[in-house]
This record gives C-alpha cells, sequence and structure tokens, in this order.
C-alpha cells in the first residue's frame, strides 16, 4: 500500500479528527503519533533511523494509506518526494490557538523528562528530536509561534496548488472531499483529541511496552 494522503500540519492543529476522517473516506488506516505509541516496536527505532538520515518511508508505513501529525510532519519534504502522487494536506489553526494547546499538552510532557515512565523514555527521546526537527531551538511562545508560521509558509511555497489544501477543523467535509473527489458523510467532521483526550492518549505510554 502506498500513501494516497498526507498532511504536513503540526501535532495539535486537527490532526486526530484529521485522522479519523480520513479512515471514514476510505483513505486508512491513517497514521498518526498514537499509532507509535502502540506500535513502539517497531516504530520507534523506524523514525530514529530517519531522524539519523537513513529513512524506510515504506517500512514504516507499511499498510497504511495516509499518515497525518508528528513524527510525519517533522519530514513532509522527503514523504511529499518519496510519494509524488498523494495529496498534501496542511492541517492548521491560528497560530495563537496552537501555541495555547501545544503548550499545554505536547510540550508540557515532552519537555517535563523527569516524568516520562521508564518504558517509555525512548519513544520520548525519539518525539524530542522530531520537535527539535520541527521546531528547531524555539522554547519560548515568540519563537515557537514563527517556527509554526514559518513552517506553514513553506509548505505553501513547496507545493503546487492543485496539489495542496489548507485544512482548518472547522472547514468540515466540504473542501476536504472535494479536494479528494469523494462524496461528503452524511455524519458530522469529527471533533476529538481535546486536552482531556490528548491526557487520556498519553497514559497509554505509560502502559507501553519498551520498544526493543
Amino acid at each position: 500500500m502506498s500513501l494516497k494522503v498526507i498532511s504536513a500540519g503540526f501535532g495539535r492543529t486537527g490532526t486526530m479528527s484529521l485522522k479519523l476522517a480520513l479512515e471514514q473516506l476510505g483513505f486508512g488506516p491513517c497514521h498518526h503519533m498514537i499509532e507509535v505509541i502502540e506500535h513502539p516496536d517497531p516504530q520507534v527505532a523506524l523514525w530514529n533511523d530517519a531522524l539519523a538520515g537513513d529513512p524506510d518511508f515504506d517500512a514504516i508505513y507499511n499498510g497504511y494509506g495516509s499518515a497525518v501529525d508528528w513524527p510525519t510532519a517533522a519530514f513532509w519534504e522527503e514523504t511529499a518526494a518519496a510519494y509524488p502522487e498523494a495529496k498534501i494536506i496542511l492541517s492548521t489553526r491560528s497560530s495563537e490557538s496552537w501555541y495555547a494547546s501545544i503548550s499545554e499538552t505536547i510540550l508540557a510532557t515532552v519537555w517535563a523528562p523527569d516524568t516520562w515512565p521508564p518504558q517509555a523514555v525512548e519513544w520520548f527521546k525519539m518525539v524530542s528530536k522530531v520537535l527539535e526537527r520541527s521546531l528547531g531551538e524555539a522554547r519560548d511562545k515568540d519563537t515557537l509561534i514563527k517556527a509554526f508560521e514559518a513552517h506553514e509558509a513553506k509548505v505553501k511555497a513547496a507545493i503546487p496548488d492543485d496539489r495542496l489544501l489548507v485544512h482548518s477543523a472547522k472547514d468540515g467535509w466540504e473542501p476536504l472531499c472535494d479536494f479528494l473527489g469523494v462524496a461528503v458523510p452524511a455524519e458530522p467532521y469529527p471533533r476529538t483529541n481535546s486536552k482531556e483526550e490528548f491526557f487520556q492518549h498519553m497514559e497509554k505510554a505509560d502502559d507501553m511496552k519498551a520498544a526493543d
């Protein structure tokens, strides 16, 4: 199976909702960081290889029809080139609301190594490197927002308009379905992964088997 849809959007831009939407539209299974949490072996090792400059995207995305969220968003240029027929989505939200969300969720956990459960340390180390690849040295609000906005500008400049959809969860089904050439479902567009749900997902890391 080859990826048909890739999202370049950072985490906390509606990526879990987009994952569920793509799966509902027939573009699943959809790779998301939750897949790495649930399958640390072999995912953590494969992403560490990618971070070291030796990606095996066919192995990483084996069995997946689409990919969203980090770690994929940190490798959007490479995956867009590796899967030239794939449509690219830039999941987005306002930079201020993105910062408010990520600072209270992902950054509050990944940047607090004293809280990492022992069995998930390798996963957290990998995620730290993924964030560094996307955000550089940014740590304070202003530089994080600048990194977010620079990333979005780079995606928009690099991907041709006919291959790219800039999509917010509030946009719903219509632009997404039009872009992908599929019918609009009768059900409401998925809305999920609130801050509370994020920490429910993170509880899975507490039960994670250590990756080989």
